[in-house]
């Protein structure tokens, strides 16, 4: 096997380096939840499976900043299900709904205040199976499940990161979807899409405004 000189040598430390710098730190996710839900629209969304990687456009985000908001799973408290959202920012929260949908949130915010946005749809880049268009399909597409959940977005396994080029994007935001139980929480803007994207879930919401 050939030797690595000196010049490879340091061209494979810049590639890591780089690499470790496109992806979003846990700085990034310790600022306000409403501003990175939208600050995630045009993001990328990797999940690592052995030497291969899925990928997808982020296009579609929700905010939820219990424990207030009533249309946050921590509303109720913390509980063995919400743990992690009580936990350090830059987390992966997955549960389970219907007893069949998987759906992935990013954990924002202080560490101690349950607050994090659920990713609702993906634009496909590379290596998904299946759309991804709605949580549930988002995180099938992905291969995510519960076993993901707790999982640290700022390590080698599932992560966020800066495209090279991150194309202009025009975010809409309009009340969240699903939620009506929550009162007038259901009625917070705090949906955030990319409204060129056809890949948004519930695109024609007559609700959506600037």
């Amino acid at each position: 096997m050939p030797s690595v000189g000196v010049a490879d040598s340091r061209a494979m430390s810049s590639a890591r380096s780089q690499q470790r710098t496109s992806r979003l730190t846990r700085t990034f996710y310790s600022g306000s939840t409403l501003s990175i839900a939208r600050s995630l629209i045009g993001m990328h969304l990797v999940h690592r499976i052995g030497t291969q990687s899925r990928r997808g456009r982020i296009v579609e985000t929700e905010a939820y900043l219990g424990p207030s908001d009533q249309a946050a799973h921590s509303a109720r408290g913390r509980t063995p299900r919400t743990e992690v959202m009580f936990g350090p920012p830059g987390h992966a929260y997955v549960y389970l709904i219907y007893g069949l949908w998987y759906c992935l949130n990013v954990v924002t915010g202080a560490e101690g205040v349950p607050h994090a946005v659920l990713l609702r749809a993906l634009e496909p880049i590379e290596g998904l199976t299946g759309r991804a268009c709605g949580p549930g399909l988002l995180c099938r597409a992905l291969g995510i499940d519960r076993q993901h959940n707790g999982l640290d977005l700022c390590a080698d396994r599932l992560w966020i990161e800066r495209p090279e080029v991150r194309r202009r994007v025009r975010i809409r935001c309009s009340e969240r979807i699903g939620v009506d139980y929550a009162g007038a929480w259901a009625k917070r803007p705090w949906r955030f899409f990319d409204a060129d994207s056809p890949f948004v879930s519930g695109r024609g919401a007559p609700t959506a405004r600037r």
